[in-house]
């Protein structure tokens, strides 16, 4: 089965890490000994998926060196393109539109790690597109950081519930997009601000949702709680053999 191309964001500077490692970029922060974007690109190979562009900026080089030397599966075609070192995301999906044959193709962020049903959302990205939307979005629950207090109306604390879910959806970065969503995307443009707002306010955007396990890379600890879970042998993306 032909799989659309996958960008892959990978021009952060993961500003909220630099006490975990101020030498590479984020991309590169490891998991379970493998960098995180090692992990993003397994996610997608284990469901067929073989052409990869990679969106380079801050310290580019050293993600270039890792794909050239660090173990990917073997078949997978990886570009690895500079984008620019201040490019935001949807400048750098623009600056490589000539490379995105076909319809559609995917975007994806170097720092987020799920347990996604591709095959379903890029089946579900199909028949919105025959309906006429131009991009899909996963989107996900997080499970919050802190307990919340549960008050009665006179403000009595009735207990606690420990780290619940979100009650609504945010941007889970698996995205599908049809090529005509290229035209809402300029190289100076937030892809989540006016692309992704362009597209909702015309209802041509469509919602995936993910109610399984979702992880991102954003800050020291969630770093700890990803190399837990794969040092436990238990973490939920690993969708591979």
């Amino acid at each position: 089965m032909d799989r659309p191309t996958v960008v892959v964001l990978c021009g952060g500077r993961g500003t909220r890490l630099r006490e975990h490692s101020e030498a590479i970029p984020k991309p590169l922060v490891e998991i379970g000994g493998r960098p995180i974007l090692w992990h993003v690109i397994r996610i997608f190979a284990g469901h067929g998926f073989e052409h990869f562009v990679l969106c380079l900026g801050h310290r580019g080089e050293l993600i270039s060196d890792f794909v050239r030397s660090d173990g990917l599966p073997e078949g997978l075609s990886i570009e690895c393109v500079d984008t620019g070192e201040e490019t935001p995301t949807g400048g750098r999906v623009a600056k490589v539109a000539g490379r995105l044959p076909g319809e559609s193709f995917c975007v994806t962020y170097a720092d987020g790690v799920a347990d996604i049903d591709l095959d379903r959302l890029i089946a579900e990205h199909d028949g919105h597109a025959a309906q006429g939307a131009l991009a899909t979005m996963t989107v996900v629950q997080p499970e919050l950081q802190f307990g919340v207090a549960e008050l009665n109306g006179d403000g009595v604390v009735r207990g606690f519930t420990e780290k619940p879910r979100f009650d609504g959806w945010i941007n889970g970065g698996f995205l599908c997009f049809q090529r005509d969503a290229l035209t809402y995307m300029g190289e100076t443009d937030v892809l989540e601000r006016r692309p992704l707002e362009r597209l909702a306010a015309e209802g041509r955007l469509r919602a995936f949702r993910h109610e399984g396990f979702w992880g991102c890379l954003d800050t020291y600890k969630d770093a700890l709680t990803l190399n837990d879970l794969w040092r436990e042998g238990s973490a939920p993306w690993k969708l591979w053999g």
